[in-house]
């Protein structure tokens, strides 16, 4: 069993629906094992300007259906430099914190890992990303809530687009993976998604306009990953523009709207799941270690192989969309 006594908590990077109820979930399993628990506000950064105070039950109180995370997020330029990460390290152990779990994204998990491996420290990770871009987990805490999202407002756009027979292109996040646009495409009955896994979209995209704009429907709508290799959805519309000149296309950018929001109930109880799961693991003395669920059960997936590895796209979905857009 662990000699672990205390345990910190933070969140990193982009926020993400569901932190909240991780946090919630980490807090209170930590308690319910008698370990003490401290918060870590603004992350990494936090972390090393000393913005850390004790976490009891009452702390996590009420916000399991809060959007946004309670702890902050910030970027840490200094966290990336070994003085930076002494700083944090010489901060862990004045507040006598023998773990710690790291809530985020790549990023995230990426400074965890040289951190852990610098100091021999155990870290656990939860992956908090509505990208779900992270290899080793089927979904990542944020994901569900961000196509919700989507989908909500598509299906507004759409209202106008069938109105005025426009081609709308709307832009979602993901930065280098497709899954938001693919997945937000095939809910929402887009007519195409433009992702950056795929480098045969620009022939769906002119297969789509060719058969099914011109043809049979009077409005279309498609999903564009940001990521330069997609060119976002400015730049697919303007290559639209220039090759269809009589079309009327539109662009809607949703940005930051996709991360807001209070989280669906599959994040909520998937966030829950997480945060006992990495108490846990911290039990086991597992170290290094992301929690990951694969097909409904938990997994302890190793950094190394979470940020490095590519999650993969299912071209099955690429080809569900084409034949449900007809």
């Amino acid at each position: 069993m662990s000699n672990v006594k205390c345990i910190g908590i933070l969140t990193s990077g982009g926020d993400a629906p569901g932190m909240n109820a991780a946090i919630r979930a980490v807090t209170r399993s930590a308690i319910y094992n008698g370990i003490k628990v401290k918060g870590i506000y603004r992350g990494y950064k936090g972390l090393i300007i000393d913005e850390i105070e004790e976490f009891k039950t009452q702390n996590v109180s009420n916000i399991i259906q809060r959007g946004g995370t309670i702890l902050k997020t910030a970027r840490c330029a200094e966290f990336r430099t070994p003085e930076g990460r002494k700083t944090a390290y010489d901060r862990l152990v004045q507040h006598g914190i023998d773990a710690l779990v790291a809530i985020g994204g790549d990023g995230t998990l990426t400074g965890a890992r040289v951190f852990a491996q610098e100091y021999n420290y155990p870290i656990i990770g939860l992956p908090g990303t509505i990208d779900n871009d992270l290899f080793g987990t089927d979904v990542t805490i944020g994901y569900d809530t961000a196509l919700n999202t989507i989908i909500e407002c598509v299906d507004k756009i759409r209202d106008t687009a069938t109105s005025h027979e426009r081609l709308f292109f709307i832009e979602v996040m993901g930065r280098d993976a497709g899954f938001l646009a693919l997945n937000g495409a095939i809910a929402s009955g887009a007519e195409a998604a433009i992702i950056p896994e795929m480098s045969v979209e620009k022939d769906q995209l002119a297969e789509m306009i060719e058969n099914g704009f011109r043809k049979s429907k009077n409005s279309s709508i498609v999903l564009v990953a940001e990521s330069e290799v997609t060119g976002g959805a400015m730049g697919v519309a303007e290559r639209v523009k220039n090759q269809y000149p009589q079309f009327d296309v539109r662009v809607s950018i949703l940005g930051h709207l996709q991360r807001g929001g209070s989280p669906s109930a599959q994040d909520r109880i998937l966030a829950t799941r997480m945060g006992v799961a990495a108490i846990d693991a911290i039990l086991e003395d597992q170290r290094n270690v992301m929690i990951g669920i694969q097909n409904d059960n938990i997994v302890y997936v190793p950094f190394s192989k979470a940020i490095k590895n590519d999650k993969p796209i299912n071209p099955d979905l690429l080809n569900t969309l084409r034949i449900s857009s007809i």
